[in-house]
């Protein structure tokens, strides 16, 4: 099984190792991990976004499943990026699984980032905007298409020390992709 592997976490100052690391994690249960930055680019090249695009998704065709880090990035949701990979692979009838590493429901992650308030049982936040309230990690949108086309979203019931290099809940994720390949086969 080839699993792409979406995420934040190519953005992080070890982003290769941390690639790395899932790959092993993924060769461990007889899967390849495919990893954004696998692909060669030149970044100082003038189309340089537009060749990461088309590589990751001529990647994400390749794959059988996609494991996305939805781990908050840069405010109390998941990244665009993964987001929109996320949904790519579930329009192309993929496996999908994700996983993050902050358990807490979307509005006590708004929560973080300023002051929400509750009136006659909706949620605003400082301007005024409603916060989605279903009691789901993330937006309703990901997290169904995570139920419809594949695995419910992987948390630990507590967010670890370092959020961005604990590997666990990746990992469940892995062994429920293996398992998956496992079905199939027999």
């Amino acid at each position: 099984m080839k699993i792409y592997l979406a995420g934040p976490d190519v953005f992080l100052p070890d982003a290769v190792e941390i690639g790395k690391r899932k790959a092993a994690i993924c060769a461990g249960h007889g899967a390849r991990g495919l990893y954004p930055l696998d692909n060669a680019i030149d970044l100082t090249a003038g189309d340089a976004s537009l060749t990461i695009f088309k590589g990751n998704e001529a990647m994400m065709d390749a794959a059988d499943a996609v494991i996305a880090n939805l781990t908050p990035f840069r405010g109390p949701s998941a990244d665009a990026g993964t987001v929109y990979e996320l949904g790519y692979m579930a329009g192309r009838g993929k496996f999908c699984l994700a996983y993050s590493n902050d358990p807490a429901v979307y509005v006590e992650r708004v929560r973080r980032f300023g002051a929400v308030t509750k009136s006659a049982d909706v949620w605003t936040d400082k301007d005024g905007l409603t916060v989605e309230d279903f009691g789901l990690p993330d937006n309703l949108m990901m997290i169904h298409a995570l139920d419809l086309h594949g695995a419910k979203l992987v948390a630990p019931r507590q967010a670890p020390a370092d959020i961005w290099h604990d590997l666990t809940s990746f990992e469940a994720c892995v062994v429920l992709a293996a398992g998956r390949a496992v079905g199939k086969t027999s």
